[in-house]
């Protein structure tokens, strides 16, 4: 969808620090993460919210969230994490896409008040968009 920065990305005309590229979707660093680490999944397909995804997609979109969450896990040595989306109200973008954020015992976030963070540099944001493509195998 014309205008729309995930589909951007998508189609690789929007840069970002890329995790994932297969059939069920992409997945990406958030630019203002949560937690360094914090990833983006998205559809291929512009939708905007989770009703709008076929039934038949659900196995496979979240098949690939299931795997970002313990690529996170495993490629960041967190853990565990904290998955989430949503829909219409706090849609940043709207377009489907759900947070897998790295969680660590104390790490401060409570509810839903999330602390965000930058990281250094492009470096800095490739070596964790690395570190989680690589655990994700």
């Amino acid at each position: 969808m014309a205008g729309c920065v995930f589909c951007g990305i998508v189609a690789g005309d929007v840069p970002a620090f890329r995790v994932a590229d297969v059939p069920e979707g992409v997945a990406f660093l958030d630019t203002r993460p949560v937690f360094k680490g914090h990833v983006l999944v998205v559809p291929r397909t512009h939708l905007v919210t989770l009703a709008d995804l076929p039934p038949g997609s659900l196995g496979d979109y979240f098949g690939l969230v299931q795997r970002l969450a313990v690529a996170v896990e495993s490629g960041l040595g967190a853990g565990g994490t904290f998955v989430a989306m949503n829909n219409k109200v706090s849609q940043s973008v709207p377009h489907l896409h759900t947070h897998v954020v790295p969680r660590t015992k104390g790490d401060g976030l409570r509810g839903f008040f999330w602390p965000r963070t930058r990281y250094a540099d492009d470096a800095e944001a490739r070596s964790y968009a690395d570190r989680i493509a690589a655990a994700l195998g």
